[in-house]
């Protein structure tokens, strides 16, 4: 009988964060040294990097029926679950191979790590004694990566059934995979909210800190501009940054009958209007497109730009504050990517901001807009 409430706290215990879904967010306060130079950036993304190695190597002891269980869904795709686990330990090694170079300056988190195998060990071993000068910072980034974890195996089990930016369809879809260490790009999601709309306020403030962002918009969003004003004013709002499209209009280009007439016109739209700032990139609402569509594509001239690191702020998520602290701690984590940002959120004024000025002394960088897919 013991045992049988004992197992039954677990699992309630245990489904508390599963069931909540809680987006994954992590107070990096918690973390006690400031990201004031190069070298501290990366002993914190050492430190994020074996945190999160530790989840997922626990998370493969789950049998399947555990882990659909914990990610609230009935049945799973299990080739898409191990192959998204095979590309995060990818993503994982290479990232702590860039993160390591630094050791001989701070080894604060420098483990002997040469190949899969020897991240795997050292994920396996990987905790913090009571007296570390990082225990206020161990158990929220612990639960920050195991949220983080399930949002991601929650988007691979049900893929491609329903499509996201976990995984691609080909070469003719982008994400940050390939970008340098140290660097992001910057995207900015229209969403399906009329207002408010912080396109004119977001493009001002990339333009005073000498950067660029790549807008998405909506066809129907770029239309109705035009019907309030000359179309020099809408080009002065997206001067100096780039413009891809999502469609005409917000809403899953996956089962949408007139999803090739969405992108069409959208596309024909913005680069007749916006020659300067057009680039041949369609960014699928909420990821959602089909997997047959790479021919389609190609004949307009046009790549799937998807992305690595969500802000997660769209409505009823995350606030500016805590949105921003999601991506600088997925910034430590990947080290290079594409961030999404909402435009149609008032949470961009204060994130963007606050993470511009918090990686300011790093040593990262931050890609044109114009080669960001490249």
């Amino acid at each position: 009988m013991r045992i049988a409430l004992l197992l039954y706290a677990w699992l309630l215990s245990f489904g508390a964060l599963a069931a909540s879904g809680d987006v994954a967010t992590l107070d990096r306060s918690t973390w006690p040294e400031k990201l004031t130079n190069p070298t501290l950036f990366d002993v914190a993304s050492r430190a994020e990097i074996l945190m999160f190695a530790r989840v997922l190597l626990s998370s493969e002891s789950l049998d399947e029926p555990t882990l659909a269980w914990q990610l609230g869904l009935r049945t799973l795709n299990m080739e898409s679950v191990t192959r998204v686990r095979q590309h995060l330990w990818q993503r994982l090694l290479s990232s702590y191979n860039f993160a390591q170079q630094s050791c001989d300056q701070d080894a604060s988190f420098c483990f002997l790590v040469e190949d899969m195998p020897t991240l795997r060990e050292q994920a396996a071993k990987f905790q913090l004694s009571e007296d570390s000068y990082y225990i206020k910072w161990a158990e929220p980034s612990r639960q920050f990566h195991t949220r983080y974890l399930d949002e991601q195996l929650r988007k691979a089990a049900l893929f491609p059934q329903t499509s996201s930016e976990v995984d691609r369809f080909g070469d003719f879809e982008r994400n940050g995979d390939a970008m340098h260490d140290r660097l992001f790009l910057l995207t900015l999601d229209s969403a399906a909210n009329a207002a408010p709309d912080n396109t004119v306020w977001v493009a001002e403030y990339l333009r005073k800190s000498n950067m660029s962002g790549t807008f998405f918009v909506l066809g129907k969003d770029v239309q109705a501009r035009l019907n309030e004003g000359p179309v020099a004013s809408l080009q002065s709002t997206y001067s100096k940054q780039c413009v891809g499209v999502q469609g005409w209009e917000f809403r899953s280009h996956s089962h949408w009958q007139d999803w090739q007439d969405s992108v069409r016109r959208s596309a024909d739209l913005a680069k007749s209007k916006l020659p300067e700032n057009f680039v041949p990139l369609f960014r699928p609402p909420d990821g959602q497109r089909r997997s047959d569509a790479e021919g389609f594509f190609n004949d307009q001239g046009l790549q799937v730009a998807l992305w690595d690191i969500d802000a997660q702020d769209g409505a009823g998520k995350l606030k500016g504050d805590q949105s921003a602290q999601r991506v600088l701690t997925l910034m430590l984590l990947w080290r290079h990517g594409v961030i999404n940002f909402n435009v149609k959120q008032d949470g961009v004024r204060t994130a963007l901001p606050w993470l511009v000025t918090q990686t300011a002394p790093v040593g990262i960088g931050w890609e044109d807009c114009q080669d960001g897919f490249r």
